[in-house]
């Protein structure tokens, strides 16, 4: 065969070689990926022996959510605060989304990520193969695998994150019949396990999540094409799964798991209405109250209909705050605001705004109603001469 002839018959073979799915080792391990791609609703998952419920690796103590030293300790302060390092490969962007999926955390629960010292328990977050976890604090250096490649959605980092803090999946909780009938007809033998039932998980006394981002997608592992594999009860078409980001049980849990005091609010909606402890009677002293709205591909635009707040110097008692995006690190829209006169309309510049609300422990006032609603975001092109 000429060099000529060779080189067509290369060209012709790549498409079909990179087409297979990555399979690589980590550390004498042979755990496959639990989503190498995702779409905007779900992850297709790729199923494998070597982990449970398709991204978690196996243990064998009992399951975290159920177990007394497999959680992170909480500091005095309240706050749990997880050291962890991070894959010198990833890119400023990887760094960017994973420190984005952990603010969120962050700003609306007591779980804080900090960059590991000298801390003998931490997180190692690399790309390794696939989207995996352990679930709860294992000991030592733990590893997440957040591949560059198929897992830098913020809902996929913020579900392997979840698994770190000692959560399953929804669907695996010891309730789940009640809510969801699984399809074992429509589940290859293989992948039968990634269905388990947890008969002895700790539900927190919340209720049944089909939002929650550790909920799986409708369709996930199905041998046919079109039929689902997790159907909701009695309603089948409630929608189930999403990677968007944490829901607000998902926020609860943690919150209940690691007896944290935080008063946050998700609200996943085009349009709609906040508003004050109270209002319109006197808001309480000492609050710290976080909403974050998300919207679908839409920036938003925020009203205040009434605003009362007690002045203080520089707004440093009584505030209101926006930033643009999900994260106290995000973009400030609306430095400290108090006083009595309505502030202007803050506009976001993405599908995500956060609006915080802080008190001191002096004295009160009626506080702030607000309003929102969203449009499409428009895209801007250079013409170029």
């Amino acid at each position: 065969m000429d060099l000529k002839m060779l080189l067509i018959f290369i060209a012709f073979l790549l498409p079909t070689v990179l087409g297979f799915p990555i399979q690589n080792n980590y550390e004498n391990s042979t755990a496959t990926t639990e989503s190498t791609q995702v779409t905007t609703e779900e992850d297709i998952y790729d199923s494998s022996q070597y982990l449970q419920e398709g991204d978690i690796v196996p243990r064998r103590s009992r399951s975290a959510i159920n177990c007394r030293n497999c959680y992170w300790p909480q500091s005095r302060d309240g706050i749990v605060r997880i050291p962890y390092v991070l894959d010198p490969t990833y890119e400023e962007n990887h760094v960017k989304g994973i420190r984005e999926a952990m603010a969120e955390f962050e700003t609306l629960t007591c779980i804080n990520f900090v960059k590991r010292k000298t801390e003998r328990d931490y997180l190692i977050i690399r790309s390794a193969d696939g989207c995996w976890s352990n679930y709860g604090k294992v000991g030592g250096g733990q590893t997440i695998s957040v591949m560059k490649g198929g897992c830098m959605w913020k809902g996929i980092i913020q579900h392997e994150l979840d698994h770190a803090l000692g959560f399953l999946h929804e669907h695996s909780r010891s309730d789940r019949d009640k809510y969801v009938r699984i399809m074992w007809e429509y589940i290859s033998p293989a992948d039968r396990p990634d269905f388990k039932k947890f008969e002895n998980s700790n539900n927190l006394g919340l209720p049944y999540d089909y939002s929650s981002v550790m909920h799986y997608g409708p369709h996930t592992f199905t041998n046919t094409t079109g039929k689902a594999t997790i159907v909701p009860v009695p309603d089948g078409s409630v929608h189930i799964g999403q990677r968007l980001g944490l829901s607000n049980l998902d926020v609860a849990k943690i919150n209940r798991l690691y007896n944290c005091s935080r008063c946050s609010t998700i609200i996943d909606a085009a349009f709609g209405s906040l508003k004050s402890a109270n209002y319109p009677r006197n808001y309480s002293d000492n609050t710290n109250c976080v909403w974050l709205i998300r919207t679908r591909s839409r920036k938003i635009s925020l009203h205040f209909r009434a605003f009362e707040l007690r002045t203080t110097r520089g707004c440093q008692g009584d505030y209101v705050k926006v930033y643009d995006g999900s994260s106290k690190y995000s973009t400030v829209l609306m430095d400290k605001t108090c006083g009595s006169q309505i502030p202007t309309d803050v506009v976001s510049s993405s599908n995500l705004m956060l609006i915080e609300f802080v008190t001191d422990g002096a004295d009160t006032a009626s506080g702030f109603q607000a309003t929102f609603t969203s449009a499409k975001i428009q895209r801007r092109f250079k013409i170029r001469n």
